[in-house]
């Protein structure tokens, strides 16, 4: 039986083009940080509509008197806050790894960030349709928007469906970038 052998040769390193001259403050390339990922724009982009939009949520909900009587209402100022306090942090990190030019493309990084826009998008969004299903029945079933604040309450619910919007992005952006290693 004739079967081929695989062989190895040496290749050698490309001269390179400055004369052997290493320039260390030449810019460096990062290909694989799409802007959205952490530590890019984007992803600063991201992460201050998701802070502001989970912010207006939590603000217009916890301005109005009657929202402690409703767990849905309780539920979404919760994951409101939560996603608040996750974006906040998440900002302040993108700043400052785009100050020092760093690259936040580390696995366990990258790990603990799609870990956390999973749980708190998944808990956003479940508190945004808890609050607009306790809205519709407010509104349309119960027919009692006189007594309640009916449109401060679709307003919370809108602000939080568009934080999760924002959200989302960000955990599947994370969540590529670890399937793809």
């Amino acid at each position: 039986m004739n079967v081929s052998h695989a062989s190895v040769h040496p290749v050698e390193d490309p001269p390179t083009t400055d004369g052997g001259n290493n320039n260390n403050n030449a810019p460096r390339v990062r290909m694989k940080d799409i802007q959205g990922m952490p530590g890019t724009k984007g992803g600063l982009a991201l992460r201050i509509f998701q802070f502001f939009f989970a912010a207006a949520a939590l603000a217009v909900m916890a301005a109005t008197s009657d929202f402690p009587s409703v767990t849905a209402f309780c539920y979404l100022v919760a994951a409101a806050g939560l996603q608040c306090l996750w974006s906040l942090t998440l900002a302040i990190v993108d700043i400052y790894a785009l100050l020092v030019m760093r690259s936040l493309q580390n696995y366990q990084v990258v790990s603990l960030f799609a870990v956390g826009d999973g749980i708190t998008s998944t808990l956003t969004f479940a508190a945004a349709c808890a609050s607009a299903g306790i809205t519709v029945l407010i509104d349309n079933d119960l027919d009692s928007c006189s007594q309640n604040h009916c449109v401060q309450f679709e307003t919370a619910t809108a602000m939080a469906f568009i934080s999760w919007f924002t959200a989302l992005p960000s955990f599947l952006l994370n969540f590529w970038s670890l399937a793809s290693r």
